[in-house]
C-alpha cells in the first residue's frame, strides 16, 4: 500500500498546474531510488530462497510450467479488438506487461510503435491497480479455493516485485508457521518469471498473440478510437 500512494501522489505532484511540484528530472531520480528500496525485498526473498533450496529442488518441474500461465493474458485479446484498439492490443495481451516483457516489445517493436504503447500503458496499470487487485484475488481465493500453500506462494511469482509482495502478504496471514518456505517459493517464482518468462514471450507468446490478431482483426476489429475521434 505505501507503494500505491508514492505512485499517486507522486502523479499528482509531477502533473500539479500552474505550479510544477516535481520536474523530470526529480522524476528520473525517484525511479532509481524505488527500485533501491524494492532491492531489499528482492534480496530478503533471495535469502530465503536459499534456506530452502532443497525444498524447491524437490518440487521438480512444477515450478517451471506455472510459467506456462504468461499465455493466459492472450485471452483477452478478443476484448481488446471489440474495444476499438489496433496493435495495441498485441502489445497489452502478449503477457501481464512487467519490465522484462516492456524491454522485449520494445526491442522488437521499437519505441514510437502501436504495440509499446499498449505494453505501457498496461505497465501503468499493473503498477497502479495491480497491487491492489492481485491482494484482493489472493485473498478470495485463500477463503474459497483449498490450494497448498506453496501454490499460492509459487502463484505470486508473476514478475512484479510490488504485485508479489502484495500477494505474499495475505498468504503469509493464512499460513502462519510456513513464512520462510512460503518467501522461498514466492521469491525463486518471482525470479523464474523474470527468467524462463522472458523466453516464453519471445518464443510463444508474442508470435501466438500476431496470429491470433492477424485472425481475429479483420472478423471482429473495429475503427480505431483514435481515428473515430479525428473524423469526428
Amino acid at each position: 500500500m505505501p507503494l500505491i500512494y508514492t505512485i499517486i501522489l507522486g502523479l499528482a505532484f509531477y502533473l500539479a498546474k500552474p505550479i510544477k511540484w516535481i520536474q523530470r528530472k526529480q522524476a528520473r531520480i525517484a525511479e532509481g531510488a524505488m527500485m533501491l528500496f524494492i532491492g531489499v525485498l528482492i534480496a530478503k526473498l533471495a535469502v530465503s530462497s536459499g534456506q530452502s533450496i532443497g525444498l524447491i529442488f524437490d518440487m521438480g518441474p512444477a515450478l517451471i510450467l506455472q510459467e506456462l500461465g504468461h499465455l493466459a493474458t492472450i485471452l483477452v485479446l478478443p476484448i481488446a479488438l471489440l474495444l476499438g484498439f489496433k496493435k495495441e492490443a498485441i502489445g497489452m495481451t502478449n503477457s501481464i506487461g512487467r519490465e522484462p516483457n516492456v524491454a522485449v516489445v520494445v526491442d522488437k517493436y521499437g519505441f514510437n510503435s502501436p504495440e509499446s504503447r499498449g505494453v505501457f500503458a498496461i505497465f501503468i496499470i499493473g503498477t497502479v491497480i495491480g497491487t491492489i487487485f492481485i491482494s484482493f484475488l489472493v485473498t478470495f481465493s485463500l477463503s474459497f479455493i483449498p490450494l497448498h500453500p506453496y501454490a499460492y506462494a509459487m502463484a505470486s511469482g508473476v514478475g512484479s516485485a510490488s504485485m508479489n509482495a502484495a500477494a505474499i502478504g495475505p498468504t503469509l496471514a493464512a499460513f502462519p508457521g510456513l513464512e520462510t518456505q512460503i518467501e522461498a517459493f514466492a521469491g525463486f517464482s518471482n525470479l523464474l518469471s523474470f527468467c524462463v518468462g522472458i523466453y516464453i514471450v519471445i518464443f510463444v507468446a508474442i508470435p501466438l498473440t500476431e496470429r491470433m490478431y492477424n485472425w481475429l482483426e479483420p472478423k471482429i476489429g473495429k475503427e480505431p478510437i483514435v481515428q473515430k475521434k479525428e473524423d469526428e
